[in-house]
């Protein structure tokens, strides 16, 4: 158990869950936002076992009446390991967030409103829609950039629709693959003025190393039976 090995140091993932736990709670209004500020950024700093678990003791796990245990092998199934269609409804985690001389990040397990409007000047922000749940099947997020800069990342099969107005700046779009079926549609509007809006499509962690291993498991598959054929092998890959 967790509690029996404070000394064991904690890992990414333990710390993203416990911070994931913490941003359910102020919603939920069980902490103030100062004491959330707190929290969280202890959360971040901890390097051991025992320095997350006073953190969530007294917080049940997102979703549920059970207690937050970091690194336990029952913890909940993240959202990019569901299909869209399961991804879509529930209660918006935050309406917008803000940057001033600074920077905001959304990102992990969170869920989107059907607008969500974020402001930044002179400073940054992220907004991670990769492992994120979604209100409804069309959302709208709203994107304020002066003399600033955002980055949102979206997977490549989610249905994204960028439009927003750039003075001496601008709204840009690397692309995707063709949405996947149930995906929902984000449209991402607003302006940016000395500054800009971007939109990088990555897959999550956890389903790069999926398609990696796929990949590979299909390299070999063809490898031998390019040897069972007296063909010669397959060069591999670099």
């Amino acid at each position: 158990m967790m509690s029996e090995l404070p000394d064991m140091r904690a890992s990414d993932a333990e710390r993203e869950r416990v911070a994931e736990a913490l941003r359910e709670a102020v919603t939920e209004g069980r902490l103030d936002m100062e004491e959330f500020e707190q929290r969280l950024d202890a959360a971040y700093k901890a390097r051991t076992h025992g320095e997350l678990v006073p953190l969530v003791r007294d917080l049940p796990a997102p979703g549920t009446a059970s207690a937050v245990v970091p690194g336990a092998s029952s913890a909940p199934v993240s959202p990019a390991d569901a299909s869209w269609p399961e991804r879509i409804g529930g209660t918006p985690t935050s309406k917008g967030a803000v940057g001033v001389l600074g920077g905001f990040s959304r990102k992990g397990r969170w869920t989107v409103p059907r607008v969500f409007t974020a402001f930044c000047f002179w400073g940054g922000g992220e907004i991670d829609l990769r492992d994120a749940r979604f209100e409804d099947r069309e959302v709208v997020i709203r994107c304020f950039a002066i003399m600033g800069g955002m980055q949102v990342i979206a997977p490549p099969d989610l249905d994204v629709e960028v439009s927003g107005i750039g003075i001496m700046g601008g709204f840009g779009d690397r692309g995707g693959d063709v949405a996947a079926a149930g995906s929902p549609r984000v449209k991402i509007t607003g302006f940016a003025v000395w500054g800009g809006v971007g939109v990088e499509r990555k897959w999550a962690r956890a389903e790069r190393k999926r398609l990696r291993e796929e990949l590979r498991r299909e390299r070999l598959e063809g490898e031998s039976r390019d040897g069972l054929d007296g063909g010669e092998p397959r060069k591999r890959l670099e």
